[in-house]
């Protein structure tokens, strides 16, 4: 069972992964799939040696695991749940202006404008 300090110990991990940029642009990119230093560093346009210092970063974190192959590394969110979390995450809307309609028709959260406009039609 997580006690509040584990849990306090998993937010300031998150925290610090997601805080950087960088570190938010590979886990942007690593929910896609799963991915090489040099192909992230490419794709990021960032260099190898700074991609291999926040994948060591997001691996300390405990958000990120390597899979050795041969002579190279993939790496991948260590958890499908934690993918879930994050891709949950990247989509909240931190704000809600209630003359925008939401852009998730299937939205089922109560509150959200979605819910309001149908229980206000009713």
């Amino acid at each position: 069972m997580m006690t509040i300090d584990t849990r306090i110990d998993v937010m300031n991990r998150l925290g610090r992964a997601m805080a950087d940029p960088t570190r938010s642009k590979i886990l942007l990119s690593l929910l896609n799939a799963p991915g090489y230093p040099a192909e992230l560093a490419s794709d990021l346009g960032i260099s190898r040696t700074n991609v291999s210092n926040h994948l060591t970063c997001l691996r300390g974190c405990g958000i990120i695991v390597p899979e050795p192959e041969g002579r190279k590394t993939r790496y991948k969110i260590a958890d499908p749940h934690l993918s879930a979390a994050l891709l949950a995450l990247v989509n909240v809307t931190l704000a809600v202006d209630k003359q925008v309609p939401c852009i998730d028709s299937t939205c089922t959260v109560p509150g959200c404008c979605a819910t309001s406009t149908t229980e206000n039609a009713s």
